[in-house]
């Protein structure tokens, strides 16, 4: 059976047949070199072949970022963790240019991105959700919850009379009917009687 390594190894890195006839590289050893184990670094394809005392040596002392920088370290992690593909920031296309017409409500992507432009109110609908500060999709629950809360803020009892509080109020009561109306099921003549 093939192994994901290849026909000569177990998934232990291993040659599984065992009967190999190689020796452990390891000085002076006379083992057989049944484990492998990275030549160097720079040639991770190429295998050293160890018992499995040895193996464990070497693999105790193996260093795959000896002899670099800490830039160059920083350098090699940062591009593992996107699996050496190229990434770019989050809100940008390829080369790292703003994406145009995403959203960014909380500010995440910085002064850069483009704020997207403001949706069009077509129709009454719209425009009364606009007017109750609610975005779509909505419930009745959410309609009337919000209607309560701008009602209590607005009534001209509440601001003593004031002719800016009270028309707000009116406008804010004709967009709830409006938004009721669209999100409701259509009465028939059974349910109007």
């Amino acid at each position: 059976m093939r192994s994901r390594l290849g026909n000569h190894m177990d998934g232990k890195g291993r040659n599984p047949s065992g009967d190999s006839d190689r020796l452990c590289d390891w000085p002076n050893c006379t083992n057989l070199g049944e484990f492998r184990a990275p030549w160097s670094p720079s040639e991770l394809r190429r295998y050293r072949w160890f018992c499995l005392e040895h193996v464990r040596r070497y693999n105790a002392t193996w260093n795959y970022y000896d002899g670099m920088s800490d830039d160059e370290v920083e350098a090699d992690v940062r591009a593992d963790t996107v699996w050496r593909r190229p990434s770019w920031r989050v809100g940008t296309a390829n080369g790292g240019r703003p994406i145009h017409g995403m959203r960014d409500p909380f500010g995440l992507f910085g002064e850069e991105a483009e704020a997207p432009p403001p949706l069009a109110e077509s129709n009454p609908a719209q425009q009364a959700m606009t007017v109750l500060d609610l975005h779509p999709p909505v419930t009745v629950a959410t309609v009337k919850a919000r209607y309560k809360e701008l009602v209590k803020r607005h009534h001209p009892d509440a601001n003593g009379g004031d002719k800016d509080a009270e028309e707000r109020f009116k406008q804010i009561h004709e967009a709830y009917r409006t938004v009721m109306e669209s999100i409701s099921p259509p009465r028939t003549d059974a349910t109007t009687r």
